[in-house]
């Protein structure tokens, strides 16, 4: 074991502002020598890293991959679109979807855990960060499965990477399952539903909704005998705003999703939304 003391770490962190477990391993690395220690903290791009913990990661990219009937989908957060933008910050990305999907994970956090190159992606992604010189964070992940998924990324600037992903699954892969599913997932990326159908939305809300749409008929002064029916109207309506299958469906407002989905043969099963930052 490297001979250093906790009033060496204490030392070491103060003057670069790295890590804990960065200066130990640095320690360890140099055996104990503290001059020796800040170099290898300063080639390895770690110094800093703690003070920008705090910092807020609210810029980024969505990336995602389907194979063998299964979505995956990730966020990755930067500080600034500067780096968002970066090719070191895009590779980054690729790299976090590739271990999302060869580990299984079903979250950020299981993803952060999964073993890369025999340690933690987590240290991974920290040692990136501190190269790149800012905070970033694996922010969520979406694992959906189907007997099609789709997948949709949308750029919001034409100088940055996507910032806006889907994935849409489907119980049907054939002809016109495929194309209904991938409109819709370019509907959901501009309609941002909350729900995919009314079974799905909490008791709560909806009788939340319910009262909502009667205190404000009341307030209307609208008839008592319409009453029943105002309230029904103005509760579809909601259904309408955030349910996905009951939304107008963005390339012809005229019909729904749901109605585009039957009339392809196709169930909707689940589906992901997300939008950098949001």
């Amino acid at each position: 074991m490297a001979n250093y003391t906790v009033k060496d770490i204490q030392a070491l962190r103060e003057r670069t502002g790295a890590g804990m477990m960065d200066v130990k391993k640095a320690l360890d690395e140099a055996d104990g020598d503290l001059d020796k220690a800040m170099e290898v903290i300063r080639v390895k791009g770690l110094q800093g890293a703690s003070k920008r913990e705090g910092r807020a990661a609210v810029e980024g990219l969505v990336a995602a991959t389907v194979k063998d009937g299964v979505g995956v989908m990730i966020e990755i957060n930067s500080e600034t679109d500067f780096v968002a933008k970066s090719d070191k910050f895009i590779e980054l990305g690729n790299t976090v979807l590739e271990v999302a999907v060869s580990s299984g994970a079903q979250n950020a956090e299981d993803l952060l855990a999964a073993d890369y190159n025999g340690n933690p992606l987590s240290e991974y992604v920290k040692e990136e960060g501190a190269l790149l010189g800012e905070k970033v964070e694996v922010r969520r992940l979406a694992r959906l499965e189907g007997a099609f998924v789709d997948s949709y990324l949308h750029r919001t600037s034409a100088d940055l990477p996507a910032q806006v992903g889907v994935l849409f699954a489907v119980d049907a892969d054939k002809e016109p399952a495929q194309t209904a599913a991938h409109d819709v997932a370019v509907h959901i990326a501009a309609m941002s539903p909350t729900y995919l159908s009314r079974e799905e939305v909490p008791e709560d809300t909806v009788a939340d909704e319910r009262r909502i749409a009667e205190e404000t008929a009341r307030a209307e002064g609208k008839p008592e005998r319409a009453m029943q029916n105002i309230i029904e109207g103005r509760l579809t309506g909601y259904f309408k705003d955030v349910v996905l299958l009951d939304q107008p469906f963005a390339k012809d407002t005229k019909t729904t999703v749901g109605a585009v989905l039957e009339e392809a043969g196709a169930k909707a099963l689940s589906f992901a939304r997300f939008r950098v930052g949001a």
